[in-house]
């Protein structure tokens, strides 16, 4: 099994930066993509980015340009730095991993992913 643990939620202003962090434990060995997605109050849940072990990355449009993810192999960590904060970004967070079948069409879509932290809010206000 893989535990995931999300940190660094909180409230900004619109504009403002967060960075995000998620702690991967377990049997790690074998994750092929993360990401982070995320679940605003009545919405579906979105990919937002996503990451492969060799460092490509796939963003959501709507967040292209001011989110960057990136991960520490050796800490076994996910970062999701958000910077130029707007409202609509408000959302509970999630890291999610996978060890099969995903792609980079495929890694902003939670049907791909079987492991997931439980999340971590993040308010915007303007």
């Amino acid at each position: 099994q893989v535990r995931l643990v999300e940190s660094g939620g909180g409230s900004v202003q619109s504009g403002g930066s967060l960075r995000l962090s998620c702690a991967a434990s377990g049997y790690t060995v074998g994750i092929t993509y993360k990401g982070w997605f995320r679940q605003a109050p009545g919405k579906e849940r979105e990919g937002v980015a996503a990451i492969d072990g060799d460092g490509t990355t796939v963003y959501a449009d709507s967040v292209k340009g001011r989110f960057a993810i990136s991960q520490d192999n050796a800490k076994l960590t996910l970062y999701l730095q958000m910077n130029s904060l707007k409202p609509e970004d408000t959302a509970t967070y999630y890291c999610a991993a996978t060890k099969w079948g995903a792609s980079t069409s495929t890694a902003l879509a939670s049907k791909s992913y079987p492991y997931w932290g439980q999340g971590t809010q993040v308010t915007v206000s303007s």
